[in-house]
């Protein structure tokens, strides 16, 4: 029996009914699995840097419990509301991204973040739900009024959202914001020679991007020459992997939280390896999997331009994210400093994340009558 009657008429009532439940409990699962990770993998790295025990737990429960209810609180907007969070979103992470070139906290060699008191707050993880669903609708007005520039402007809010992720520096997520952008347009009809052009743009960029900033080549270097002795933290996460087989060994009784400096954020599936095995981190891969598959297949049932394009670069932009740290960690592409989307910790990554599935969940509610995009 269910909780809610269909015919309850309270606003939390319509929103259960009409919410993808299964991707609200996907996510669901996605974070318990997170917040038991950060038990399991962040004592030990508080305890080497001289923080309590339970520093990053008690901080990264917060964040959870916060994302969970903007979760709730997105997925209520509007469509037309949802855009005006956009508006919101993309405005102000730009301007807190061009303040922190001047009074950004700087860390291992980027200035990302913003000191808030007790909190470091990266803005740009902000930017990307906001100028995912802006894009969407400058493609769509594009194309239901030819004489409207929405290309244009598409392609100048990404031009500086990645201009500012370059100074800062940040290629990895220019790169993600680049991938997202160019699945919006190719789904906005591009023509496919444009398609390949901005393809060709995309690959010198990259090529730019290994002479023009030292890290990224130093990243790259390393991977290609694993002979060089200077991938620490891939090294002992493939160790850890190789030592928890299939069902690892045990909670609590991984090794590799001891030694790895990232072990409770970028490469916290290494602590799910190794104390979980191989079938639990197949089970975080196919959670994932299914976020995003969920999410292409509810918005195919969809008629409107505008929620097609946010939902599609919404999803992809969550799981081109999974997909570099998940790699990144297995030295199948060159290491990248991104969350694993609400396991990794972070306060602002577990924050944007929840704002980006609020939003998606919010497009694709059912909303019998509902046409158009204006």
């Amino acid at each position: 029996m269910s909780i809610m009657a269909r015919t309850d008429t309270s606003l939390v009532s319509q929103w259960w009914w009409t919410v993808d439940r299964w991707m609200l409990a996907s996510l669901a699962a996605i974070a318990a699995i997170g917040a038991v990770l950060i038990l399991a993998a962040s004592p030990a790295v508080a305890e080497r840097i001289g923080y309590d025990s339970f520093y990053f737990v008690h901080r990264q429960f917060i964040f959870l419990a916060l994302a969970f209810v903007l979760v709730f609180g997105v997925s209520l907007l509007s469509t037309r509301d949802i855009r005006r969070l956009a508006i919101v979103c993309y405005g102000a992470a730009i301007a807190l991204m061009a303040l922190t070139l001047y009074i950004g906290v700087e860390s291992n060699g980027a200035a990302r973040w913003i000191r808030l008191g007790v909190f470091s707050l990266q803005p740009s993880e902000f930017a990307k739900p906001g100028f995912v669903v802006l894009a969407a609708w400058m493609f769509t007005e594009r194309r239901l009024d030819e004489r409207f520039p929405g290309y244009a402007v598409a392609t100048v809010l990404f031009a500086l959202l990645t201009s500012l992720l370059l100074l800062q520096p940040d290629v990895g997520m220019a790169i993600v914001v680049s991938a997202v952008w160019g699945v919006q347009f190719f789904l906005a009809g591009l023509p496919l020679v444009l398609v390949m052009a901005i393809a060709l743009v995309f690959l010198g960029g990259a090529v730019g991007a290994y002479f023009a900033f030292d890290h990224v080549q130093t990243r790259i270097d390393r991977f290609l020459d694993p002979s060089g002795g200077e991938g620490y933290q891939v090294t002992r996460a493939l160790e850890a992997f190789h030592e928890g087989g299939l069902v690892g060994r045990g909670p609590g009784e991984g090794q590799v939280k001891l030694v790895l400096p990232d072990a409770h954020a970028d490469f916290i599936l290494a602590v799910a390896g190794e104390e979980f095995g191989l079938i639990a981190s197949l089970i975080i891969v196919a959670l994932f999997a299914f976020v995003v598959l969920r999410g292409f297949v509810r918005v195919l049932k969809n008629d409107d331009l505008f929620i097609l394009l946010a939902v599609a670069g919404l999803m992809a932009q969550f799981g081109f994210q999974a997909i570099i740290n998940m790699a990144s960690t297995i030295n199948l592409i060159p290491p990248k400093g991104m969350t694993l989307p609400l396991i990794s910790y972070g306060g602002s990554s577990a924050l944007a994340t929840a704002i980006s599935m609020g939003m998606a969940l919010a497009l694709t509610r059912d909303r019998p009558g509902q046409v158009g995009t204006r």
